[in-house]
């Protein structure tokens, strides 16, 4: 999800995936969490897909209660392919933000499906999640999310069952091998239950794989609703997805978001090739890149090289590491990262305009942290041949009389 630019009132939900997640377990924890249906409806209709309707209603299930969800489709076996469902999207009347992440739910499916099926995106024809009822769920859920004004989606880590389930490829094993390629993807923590069901669907893993911003514990949240979405097994027990929403708490860091730290000691490759390194890791995606000097075994001195990255660059940033160093082994920690919320302002200078990233402060805790944007300052220093700070000393100065004439 994008990222709202005012992030003091960032409207977060939360997906907890006790029971797994499938297309119509989201989008009935959605109805559930306040989305009005005719409202969801009208957007929906603006699909080239004719012959469908929503049966919605409220169900308990073992002490809880929640929503039902049931798309009811005339041809719910149709079976197609990216270029046709992109055509379908492309050509609807609904607002470009659901198109766009809609579409992404999609291409990143058929990526997957392709993968595991030895095939070309182009090739792949999805056949459950082709068929009306799975367009539905994937662009209702998008819509929805859109409804509820979400700015940033974080999920729970994920539990799989096992088994087999029979499938237009035939039986497969659980959970199917797209989903597994879909949260290897992500890098989505996981975790083994004894169930022997279908706990996430492709439907689901593709939706929560391309719109979460984090898997992990439930961020800071001033809670607002809650919403339980009702799946379709009985396995004993309150069988729903549950959706949190609310806004992100002000006194709290700001959402966190899962990291993977990359390390590795080495003591025999040339130095000239570390600056070199830390520009293609940075290139590809990683968070930050630094060198500590350290004193290893034989009393050899040598460099950490550290990498801090998002779980879904770990993969790239491995080869790099393996290409470009003489290392053997890359250690991975996993963790999570605070994040203090920020937005990115501009001020017009006299050299031109400038970029700043603002953490808003908090009445009686954090202060304000204003920081313009390294690369333009330098932009105009090289330019001009101004010290560099005094560059920074005036963005500030500009940026704090444009706050003082806007509060006057």
């Amino acid at each position: 999800m994008s990222t709202s630019s005012s992030p003091n009132g960032q409207r977060t939900i939360y997906f907890d995936c006790y029971s797994g997640a499938s297309g119509d377990m989201i989008l009935g924890a959605l109805l559930d969490c306040g989305v009005p249906q005719q409202e969801l409806e009208r957007l929906l209709k603006g699909l080239d897909l004719p012959g469908w309707r929503l049966e919605v209603s409220k169900v308990k299930r073992h002490a809880l209660c929640g929503t039902d969800l049931a798309v009811l489709a005339e041809q719910s076996s149709e079976h197609r392919g990216l270029a046709e469902i992109a055509r379908i999207i492309n050509s609807s009347t609904i607002p470009p933000a659901i198109k766009e992440k809609s579409l992404a739910i999609f291409r990143n499916l058929a990526e997957a499906e392709a993968a595991v099926h030895g095939t070309t995106v182009d090739k792949v024809h999805f056949h459950e999640v082709g068929a009306v009822d799975a367009i539905i769920d994937i662009v209702g859920s998008v819509a929805a999310l859109y409804l509820l004004n979400i700015n940033s989606l974080y999920c729970s880590p994920l539990p799989l069952g096992r088994g087999t389930v029979q499938t237009a490829h035939g039986l497969i094993p659980l959970p199917g091998p797209a989903v597994f390629k879909l949260l290897q993807k992500r890098r989505v923590p996981l975790y083994g239950v004894d169930a022997t069901w279908e706990l996430v669907t492709p439907t689901g893993a593709a939706i929560l794989t391309t719109l979460a911003d984090g898997f992990g514990p439930l961020p800071p949240l001033t809670v607002e609703t809650v919403g339980y979405g009702a799946g379709k097994h009985d396995p004993g027990y309150p069988n729903f997805l549950r959706v949190i929403a609310g806004t992100l708490n002000h006194a709290a860091p700001g959402p966190i978001e899962r990291v993977v730290e990359m390390e590795s000691n080495i003591d025999d490759l040339n130095p000239e090739i570390y600056g070199y390194l830390m520009e293609k890791l940075l290139e590809a995606g990683a968070l930050d890149v630094y060198f500590t000097p350290i004193q290893m075994k034989k009393n050899r001195p040598a460099v950490k090289v550290a990498v801090l990255a998002a779980p879904s660059r770990l993969d790239s940033l491995m080869e790099i590491m393996f290409a470009e160093t003489s290392t053997l082994g890359v250690r991975i920690f996993e963790g999570s990262k605070w994040m203090r919320p920020r937005s990115v302002q501009t001020v017009q200078t006299e050299w031109g305009p400038v970029r700043l990233k603002i953490a808003p402060g908090t009445e009686g805790s954090r202060p304000q942290h204003v920081a313009p944007e390294y690369d333009d300052c330098r932009e105009i220093a090289l330019r001009t041949g101004l010290p560099l700070k005094e560059i920074y000393s005036r963005v500030e100065y500009l940026w704090q009389q444009g706050k003082l004439n806007n509060r006057s």
